[in-house]
């Protein structure tokens, strides 16, 4: 028989009388969990098909166990499980099985053996064994890891933000009060960080011992990013809150703020100081990296009973090293890399655009004498050459900003003015410059005031 028939005939009928049937939802068969890379084709793009596996069986619908690759009858029973192991550690699972349709391989990751079975072992089997691997109550009444996700649009998580919300939800029930993920900008880390809070807060996460709805703070360094949390969060309704300047509130379960806020004064103290340390059960730091430490660090450290979970897209690197001392290693790791090689990131094409000041760097000396004006902050040592690297960091060149604003206007006249794209800055201020010029350069589209 070819794969399809032994699908049909052999393996469905086997994993179904190991228990896997009932419900429906236990066998997802020919699963798609990536979209296919994007790729492009003159001014246009193609998709690659997209990593399938046969089977993926759930133990819950929002916890999967075990890949399932089957090949055609005539082939060896462990011809797939290369593959079948591959797919399971892209989805973060420990077992693996291979089939004809007769005889089964099994690969357990957690301890790295293989063996070979006459039938699949059972949902419980395998949920056993997974905890005692991963330390896990087995027996945890309302466990938030398998609580149901909250579905909005009829979208479930990819399978990567799966992959974080289990990681750190099992870091939580393992005791764990410091957690990090690392997931590429655009990835869904707020949407990530949703649906944790959700499970928590709907199968009343246990706290210090004690079971009770737990109390939520999603902290951010910018109100764009804290309302666009707080939208996220939607379907925690009446739950949510807001904390501002001169606002403490303490009526709800899930609470949104930035650090300048949290940061206020109030009648002698600091925002912050007017909740107990013991307030939030958990907090959410959105751009760990950014905002973390040096002042706002005293917000965190005020909070220190919490679980706190660092949000970054940003890889460890010498000016970010506190952020990772602090929390340690990540629990997940998804890479710009990665997205686009799902599919789930588009691909890009370098269009590479060079100044005489990007080529050749900048001689104090020669823009003088061609008329520029130079403003130097007191007590600060002028270099004679500035070269990229000290663009935005040594030396502000506004005109330099103008300029490359213009031309990055023209592309994104090119390629459609209301597509999604991203700018890379040095930092906020340049951030704030580059989008001052843009909005100006695209004030016809009446997004902003003129």
């Amino acid at each position: 028989m070819n794969e399809a028939d032994t699908c049909r005939i052999y393996v469905t009928p086997a994993l179904q009388n190991a228990g896997w049937g009932d419900p429906h939802w236990r066998i997802a068969e020919q699963h798609y969990f990536t979209d296919g890379q994007i790729y492009l084709v003159g001014d246009g793009h193609k998709r690659r098909k997209g990593k399938k596996a046969d089977y993926l069986l759930r133990y819950t619908e929002s916890f999967p166990l075990a890949t399932v690759e089957a090949k055609a009858e005539d082939l060896e029973p462990g011809a797939g499980l290369q593959q079948s192991k591959d797919y399971a550690q892209i989805l973060g699972l420990v077992f693996a099985y291979s089939t004809n349709g007769h005889d089964i391989e099994e690969w357990d990751f957690t301890t790295n053996l293989q063996s070979s079975l006459t039938a699949f072992p059972t949902p419980q089997d395998l949920w056993q064994r997974l905890c005692a691997f991963k330390a896990l109550d087995a027996a945890r009444p309302r466990n938030p890891l398998l609580h149901p996700y909250c579905i909005k649009e009829g979208k479930s998580p990819r399978y990567y933000q799966e992959v974080a919300i289990n990681r750190t939800i099992e870091a939580i029930l393992n005791g764990k009060d410091r957690i990090l993920i690392n997931l590429a900008t655009g990835t869904g880390k707020t949407l990530i960080a949703f649906q944790i809070a959700w499970k928590l807060w709907k199968s009343k996460w246990t706290v210090n011992g004690a079971e009770r709805i737990p109390r939520i703070l999603f902290l951010a360094d910018r109100n764009v990013l804290r309302d666009q949390a707080y939208n996220t969060f939607e379907p925690f309704e009446k739950e949510r809150d807001i904390i501002s300047e001169g606002k403490a509130p303490t009526n709800r379960s899930v609470y949104f703020s930035i650090y300048q806020a949290m940061y206020s004064g109030i009648d002698g103290k600091r925002l912050f100081q007017k909740y107990p340390r013991d307030f939030f059960d958990m907090i959410v730091i959105d751009e760990c990296h950014r905002s973390g430490f040096g002042t706002w660090n005293a917000i965190l450290q005020h909070f220190d009973k919490a679980v706190q979970l660092g949000m970054t897209a940003t890889p460890k690197r010498t000016e970010n090293i506190d952020t990772y001392k602090y929390f340690g290693d990540p629990v997940f790791v998804y890479s710009l890399g990665q997205g686009i090689d799902d599919g789930f990131l588009a691909t890009y094409k370098v269009h590479r655009s060079i100044t005489n000041f990007t080529r050749d760097g900048v001689v104090i000396e020669d823009v003088v004498s061609q008329g520029a004006e130079l403003e130097v902050p007191p007590e600060t040592l002028v270099e004679d050459q500035y070269e990229l690297l000290d663009f935005e960091r040594k030396i502000t060149m506004p005109d330099h900003i103008v300029r490359l604003c213009g031309h990055l206007n023209k592309l994104l006249h090119n390629y459609g003015r209301m597509e999604k794209g991203m700018v890379f800055c040095v930092n906020q201020e340049h951030a704030l410059a580059v989008c001052t010029e843009l909005n100006r350069l695209n004030s016809d589209l009446g997004l902003i005031p003129k």
